[in-house]
């Protein structure tokens, strides 16, 4: 007997064989049809069973949301709905399910919001579009690995607990073990931190990019693909206070080989989600495009999910300066009539999600990277170039989202970084360990930063980044 997954015996052909196969009731009509679904795949396996010939005590234990096992013979189904169905011969209640208790939560047939599928997050993934955002997102994590690991990279994994801020945001979360309610403290008043367990004044890292740059300046070619965290007190669909990021850091490697790694990279990962996920994305399409019909017009997407990732594949990304595209966002429609929130004055302005759709899907038409920005709007470790006043910064920017990778080739001349973290009150024995990398075979190097959930929600067209990573962490909650 062959035991199998749904996804597989739904593509079989193994007719008249006795298959054996495991999952939970999505749905149970005329005492006869089962549902099964195990999570391997969107479709559920038809399971039929002969009431007749089945105890009834069994058959009221048939409840949606029960584990079962069932055995039976594959045959090409009479129904228009499948394929293959399974004629059981015998059927097992692994673990059952109150159907009064089912009612209460998310397993029930009926629809609910994405609010009420968020509080019960032990139990969404068992939803259609929940299991199709989670096999995108796992299929997605294997092709970063195999990307990186097919072309000679080799994986790090950076620090959690750090006692450096890699980009200087100053919202992290600290790390300590001890007593909140009786810290020691200095004749100051201030808290003695060389009392707390590490000796200093620890926190969960922003980013691995520091470490994995000191990587690359003896491995040669490296990535992180590791958790971080950030304490920004922001309730929105955008962020999250824990999320994973993607960050490659190359030796020898200038900013146009690393905005040429970049999009080769996102190319690839893209590429690959559609060969591998066809059908979840196709589900998640149609879902999106059910969803923006109920939207007002002006909110609604500018393409479809489908259309949007092969925008991204079969476009070259448009490079273009900061400085023109300040240009062309100073003398655009919206902003000579004051359509955009933050309006563009001058040279040296913070792009905003709003210019950056705008660039991307109103004037090229096709993924843009901007690059050479100003210095003072970007991190101390960015190389700065011959004008003094720009840096060798690029960022990407996609269709509905606007940035999506965040890079550079960073400063490799120890005097003028010194400089930059003297500027900043950045203390040079707080990264001494980072600095010397540029005492002992300094060269030119670069990397980017990648939020993994943001690719995660431009692949599967999900609206709030919440609803892509299994357990949001967000202000004033950590359940689960």
């Amino acid at each position: 007997m062959i035991q199998a997954k749904v996804a597989d015996i739904l593509e079989s052909d193994q007719f008249l064989q006795e298959h054996h196969v495991k999952g939970w009731v999505r749905s149970f009509r005329s005492n006869r049809f089962i549902a099964l679904n195990d999570g391997s795949t969107l479709k559920n396996l038809q399971c039929v069973i002969d009431f007749e010939n089945t105890d009834e005590d069994l058959i009221k234990r048939i409840n949606v949301g029960a584990a079962i096992s069932v055995k039976g013979v594959l045959k090409e189904s009479l129904g228009s709905q499948q394929r293959v169905e399974i004629e059981v011969t015998e059927l097992e209640i692994l673990g059952d399910a109150n159907p009064e208790e089912v009612k209460l939560t998310i397993l029930s047939p009926k629809k609910h919001s994405m609010e009420k599928l968020r509080e019960q997050a032990h139990l969404r993934v068992r939803t259609n579009t929940f299991g199709a955002v989670m096999r995108v997102r796992s299929r997605l994590s294997f092709a970063v690995h195999k990307y990186f690991q097919d072309r000679n990279f080799f994986y790090v994994n950076t620090p959690i607990i750090t006692g450096s801020d890699a980009e200087g945001a100053g919202e992290m979360f600290r790390v300590t073990s001890m007593d909140i309610a009786n810290t020691p403290k200095n004749e100051d008043g201030s808290i003695n931190y060389k009392e707390d367990f590490f000796g200093k004044e620890t926190n969960l890292t922003v980013s691995g990019q520091l470490e994995a740059e000191t990587f690359a300046l003896g491995l040669g070619q490296v990535y992180t693909f590791g958790p971080t965290f950030r304490a920004e007190n922001s309730n929105t669909s955008r962020h999250l206070a824990e999320f994973w990021m993607i960050e490659p850091e190359v030796a020898f490697c200038d900013l146009d080989g690393n905005m040429d790694l970049a999009e080769d990279f996102i190319k690839y990962v893209l590429k690959y989600i559609l060969k591998h996920c066809k059908e979840d994305l196709e589900f998640l399409a149609e879902r999106q495009d059910n969803e923006d019909k109920l939207k007002p017009k002006a909110e609604r997407s500018e393409m479809g999910l489908l259309e949007k990732l092969n925008f991204v594949l079969e476009n070259n990304f448009k490079r273009v300066s900061y400085t023109e595209a300040i240009e062309i966002l100073k003398n655009s429609k919206p902003n000579k009539k004051k359509k955009f929130n933050y309006i563009i004055e001058e040279w040296g302005a913070d792009l905003q999600s709003e210019h950056e759709r705008y660039l991307v899907e109103k004037h090229f038409k096709c993924p843009v990277i901007l690059f050479d920005y100003p210095a003072n709007i970007k991190a101390f470790y960015m190389r700065l170039n011959e004008d003094g006043k720009t840096v060798r910064a690029m960022d990407i920017l996609f269709p509905g989202i606007g940035e999506i990778v965040g890079g550079s080739q960073r400063e490799e001349r120890l005097d003028v970084l010194k400089e930059k973290m003297a500027e900043l009150n950045i203390p040079e024995e707080e990264l001494w360990w980072y600095l010397d990398t540029r005492k002992f075979g300094t060269c030119v190097h670069s990397g980017f930063g990648l939020g993994f959930e943001r690719l995660v929600q431009f692949a599967t067209g999900m609206g709030n980044i919440r609803d892509v990573i299994p357990f949001p962490r967000t202000p004033q909650n950590a359940e689960f």
